[in-house]
């Protein structure tokens, strides 16, 4: 179903899937669902990498995860906290690739800016609070207004993005948190770095080969960048909010769109 009055976005079947040689994903709420990584979904991503093609998630989740997923998920690398770096697993040498787009002075350096932002937020927007996961991230931080406490309104949720704003910094709305960091970066730009230096694939001239299936308003600059974008069903969630949207949606949301985008790529492509 597309969004209200866009009738740009096309339903997931009229993707032409026949030349795609790679996926990339982001991870809440798109791939899982409800906060789980259910058995189809990483069934389904199992079976796209058995496949020969690359698969590559795009999150703002932690360094400290993103160490876990580029070593134990069936995954070629994986770009973090909205960019801020990629990971990648050589499991032949048993040796994790790191790429941080700033050094650890500039990093340590944020860190302790964000600290007192942080502090801010929190005054200033009662009922969030910092993401569970922010002492593993390693360049950003993470307020969290619907993953661990009852859910703000959207209104509170811009309210967290405006003050990170007015600091200085980036701020993202994903489903579940608000993240902000210190930087000219977000998920497209390091991925277009990942696929550069570690695939020696100039994804500039390649697009049209790779996919990409997000859920939320940090996924605007890969639904603006690849032609075949795709939204899970609860991107409409957001509509108001994203930029840029995606070019299809599939029929179901969170993880069940993934494996319904992983179905119909392996049925269509060579």
């Amino acid at each position: 179903m597309p969004y209200e009055g866009s009738a740009q976005v096309k339903p997931l079947q009229e993707i032409d899937a026949r030349n795609i040689r790679g996926l990339f994903f982001d991870i809440d709420d798109t791939l899982t669902t409800d906060g789980q990584l259910t058995a189809e979904a990483y069934a389904a991503l199992a079976r796209w990498h058995n496949s020969g093609r690359l698969a590559i998630p795009i999150t703002g989740r932690p360094a400290g995860w993103c160490d876990h997923i580029a070593r134990m998920w069936p995954v070629d690398a994986v770009v973090g906290e909205n960019g801020a770096f990629w990971f990648a697993y050589d499991r032949s040498k048993r040796r994790l690739s790191k790429r941080f787009l700033q050094d650890d002075a500039t990093r340590q350096a944020h860190r302790l800016q964000l600290q007192r932002i942080e502090k801010e937020i929190l005054l200033a927007v009662p009922g969030c609070a910092v993401a569970s996961d922010q002492r593993y991230r390693e360049a950003d931080l993470a307020i969290d207004f619907c993953e661990d406490v009852p859910a703000l309104s959207m209104q509170a949720v811009q309210r967290i993005a405006a003050h990170m704003r007015a600091a200085g910094m980036n701020a993202k709305i994903s489903s579940i948190h608000v993240n902000g960091w210190f930087g000219d970066y977000d998920k497209l730009s390091m991925t277009r770095i990942l696929m550069r230096e570690h695939f020696a694939i100039d994804l500039d001239s390649q697009r049209t080969h790779y996919a990409f299936i997000g859920d939320s308003p940090n996924d605007a600059p890969m639904f603006a960048w690849f032609e075949h974008s795709v939204g899970v069903a609860n991107v409409q969630e957001f509509a108001t909010l994203i930029e840029t949207k995606p070019r299809y949606i599939t029929p179901g949301r969170s993880g069940l769109g993934f494996v319904e985008l992983v179905d119909h790529l392996l049925a269509h492509t060579g």
